[in-house]
């Protein structure tokens, strides 16, 4: 397994820390912890281009790692009420509905590119940039109240929006397979993966 890959895998190992120090109200802990998964994501990804390391297992693992920590993140400071509960049942349904589209449309025999939209990126960054600002004012008592609402409500709105672009992109995928597709036993088989999604 390539360094890139066990970075990863590391940072997979650091998402259930995380949980139990935010439950735990360690809150600082948690900060720092969050400040080290985001350092690891960034040197896996550099040694993973600089030294071509790129492997489809990485591919695959980086963002499932990523996604993993901020689902985890949001629903810990949504069982402390740090974030209201209806963004957090947004984001993780969200992920859900796209991650039950990809499966359906592979048991289909159409299995869709998973690419990642510019929408979806920008959300990503907003949920962590939420994430982070929620710890490090928990940690450090910033005072960041209204920072805060501004980037609930964003990243609300971009929840939303990536994913009606998401539904949209797979509605048209498969209503294209429809159209063009023929009698007879189908077959498909599955491509990478991008970061983020």
């Amino acid at each position: 397994m390539s360094i890139p890959n066990l970075i990863t895998l590391g940072r997979v190992i650091l998402v259930p820390v995380v949980f139990w120090l935010l439950v735990t109200n360690q809150m600082t802990a948690a900060f720092l912890v969050f400040v080290i998964a985001g350092i690891s994501d960034a040197v896996d990804g550099f040694l993973a281009k600089r030294f071509d390391w790129a492997t489809e297992l990485g591919a695959y693992l980086d963002p499932l790692a990523d996604k993993l920590l901020i689902v985890c993140i949001f629903i810990a400071l949504g069982v402390r009420e740090e974030l209201p509960s209806w963004l957090v049942i947004a984001v993780v349904s969200r992920d859900v509905l796209i991650v039950t589209g990809i499966v359906l449309s592979w048991f289909m025999g159409h299995p869709v590119e998973i690419k990642p939209l510019a929408l979806s990126k920008a959300n990503t960054l907003s949920q962590i940039v939420l994430a982070a600002v929620v710890l490090a004012d928990e940690a450090f008592t910033l005072n960041l109240d209204s920072v805060r609402l501004v980037l609930v409500w964003l990243t609300a709105a971009l929840t939303l929006g990536s994913l009606v672009a998401y539904l949209d992109a797979w509605l048209r995928h498969m209503s294209g397979h429809e159209a063009t597709s023929e009698p007879g036993p189908r077959s498909g088989t599955g491509t990478g993966s991008e970061r983020d999604h």
